[in-house]
């Protein structure tokens, strides 16, 4: 509570399972300062987890787009807290966020973009009228925090000034991705897996734009001990299934379902992903167009060599920060063979270690980073300080 004096109202579209929403719970066990949470509909699992956390959310029950009743009620809601700054996450939020902040005086507005892609934003694609109402908005702000360079270089191409663009990556929980060989045999015998299996592993929402029918049809074409984890669910899976029938693989491929993000398993009774991690071999993304990459920072603190289409985190960094990845491009034939080469090359799993890459994302890190963007826009209008 607040070794910076700051107090912070953090304002999200949904606290259902997903990356941004899994990111905020992470970014506010490790922020020194008090912080508030908003969510404007759906305060599902994560909002569960917020308040286990000791935090506190409210649910605006917005009903839906166009609901422009929730303003003077967020509105007010930031004025009666005495908020020092509004913080923003996901494109609806950051809309009713930044003017209802501005209604109840506070100017002190950031702006996380999570999830922007070149032709998309948050899965949906990009239209002008998209680009303009979000331009409209951010004047709104003070700063916006991109989550990789990628993403800022985007920003600053649809017209928001340098000066009001910061570059905050993801982080991670290092040493919970540590890998555990115990947890690598007990996943892979609740899911079928032999541990002479060379098991190829894929993490994330189940929808067309992370193509991991791509790599379902690499993995067709290589040995039978070769196997697929995905792990994640979406809209995407029932036709999943039926390629992984059609390609003859029903018997290779295992579908996890969402992964717990606490130590154990999901109400479901899913494995925690460090422990789903530690069942694999390799992790693979073929999806041509991300903002982050948080999936492949994760398998890369749980010492896996990664293969991936797009993935600004690994792309960003810096000089002489070297991880186990490989650039791919997102073609079934390309995906074949390089697991073909990781195959041939399967290290002992006792071995696994986490890269220098993966420090380089760690939240604590990253929480800091964040403070000094809020105690900037708490003094002033601009910040030029972008860590490296």
């Amino acid at each position: 509570m607040g070794g910076d004096g700051v107090k912070a109202l953090h304002i999200i579209t949904g606290l259902g399972v997903g990356g941004a929403e899994q990111q905020l719970r992470l970014l506010l066990r490790h922020l020194p300062t008090e912080c508030d949470v908003v969510t404007l509909t759906n305060a599902g699992a994560v909002a569960r987890g917020i308040v286990a956390d000791g935090a506190r959310v409210t649910d605006l029950g917005m009903a839906g787009n166009r609901d422009v009743t929730v303003l003077p009620r967020l509105s007010g809601l930031i004025k009666a807290g005495g908020y020092d700054v509004v913080h923003t996450h996901l494109y609806r939020a950051c809309l009713y966020g930044r003017v209802a902040a501005r209604l109840a005086g506070v100017r002190a507005v950031v702006a996380t973009e999570h999830s922007l892609g070149d032709s998309q934003m948050e899965g949906r694609p990009l239209t002008r009228g998209v680009r303009a109402l979000y331009l409209a908005g951010e004047r709104l702000g003070r700063m916006t925090v991109a989550v990789s360079p990628a993403v800022g270089q985007r920003l600053s191409s649809w017209g928001v000034p340098r000066q009001r663009i910061q570059v905050v990556p993801n982080g991670i929980d290092v040493e919970r991705f540590r890998f555990d060989p115990a947890a690598r045999v007990l996943v892979r015998k609740r899911f079928g897996l032999p541990e002479s299996a060379f098991v190829v592993g894929g993490v994330g929402r189940l929808s067309p734009g992370k193509r991991f029918d791509v790599l379902l049809r690499a993995v067709a074409q290589l040995p039978p001990d070769v196997a697929v984890l995905l792990v994640g669910s979406g809209p995407e899976e029932p036709e999943l299934r039926r390629l992984a029938q059609r390609l003859g693989l029903t018997d290779r491929v295992r579908f996890a379902g969402e992964a717990g993000h606490e130590e154990g398993t999901a109400a479901d009774g899913v494995p925690d992903l460090p422990s789903l991690l530690a069942a694999m071999d390799a992790l693979a993304s073929p999806s041509p167009e991300e903002a982050f990459g948080l999936a492949l920072v994760e398998g890369l603190a749980s010492g896996l060599p990664v293969l991936y289409s797009s993935c600004p985190a690994v792309d960003g960094l810096p000089e002489g920060v070297t991880a186990d990845a490989t650039r791919c491009p997102s073609d079934p034939d390309a995906y074949a063979g390089a697991l073909h080469g990781l195959r041939g090359g399967v290290r002992v799993p006792a071995r696994r270690r986490a890269p220098a890459a993966a420090e380089h994302y760690s939240i604590t890190r990253s929480a800091g980073q964040l403070m000094r963007v809020y105690t900037s826009v708490v003094s002033g209008p601009t910040l030029e300080v972008t860590p490296r």
